[in-house]
């Protein structure tokens, strides 16, 4: 399997504004950018659909490294989402999981990959240059949807 290295991020002008997510993707000597945004939308939402975009872009079987300053988004993968799904769709607190339709797509994604995925939290604007390069994708993302 080819080793992939992926760092994401989202990000809002406003909570809910106009947002966008970014993907910074490295394989071996190569690397890829994605970003794209909504205009009403949130940084949880946008923190989402950069992992189910950065997903969506590989196209075989891969030893994937997903770098994230998200703590929503990895906690929700690796802690949660088997609960949130065992109860349909509820929080322990019996509450209605909130973004509901993108941690769907997310767990179908993940459900028909055949990709061996490692989730690693990294520090936000802390210097990291991945995340970094993910964080300023994300910026440019939202500048499509920003009025002026």
């Amino acid at each position: 399997m080819s080793r992939v290295t992926i760092y994401t991020d989202g990000a809002c002008k406003g909570n809910p504004g106009p947002g966008g997510w970014g993907v910074y993707m490295r394989y071996s000597d190569s690397e890829k950018d994605l970003f794209g945004g909504e205009a009403m939308t949130t940084n949880n939402r946008m923190e989402l659909q950069a992992v189910i975009e950065a997903l969506r872009a590989l196209k075989r079987p891969c030893q994937v490294d997903f770098y994230l300053d998200s703590e929503y988004v990895r906690k929700g993968i690796t802690e949660w989402l088997s609960g949130w799904k065992a109860r349909g769709w509820r929080t322990a607190s019996k509450q209605a999981v909130k973004n509901e339709d993108l941690w769907r797509l997310l767990d179908d994604a993940l459900a028909h990959s055949q990709h061996s995925i490692t989730w690693h939290w990294v520090k936000g604007h802390s210097g990291n240059p991945g995340n970094d390069r993910a964080d300023s994708l994300a910026n440019e993302g939202v500048k499509l949807f920003q009025a002026g």
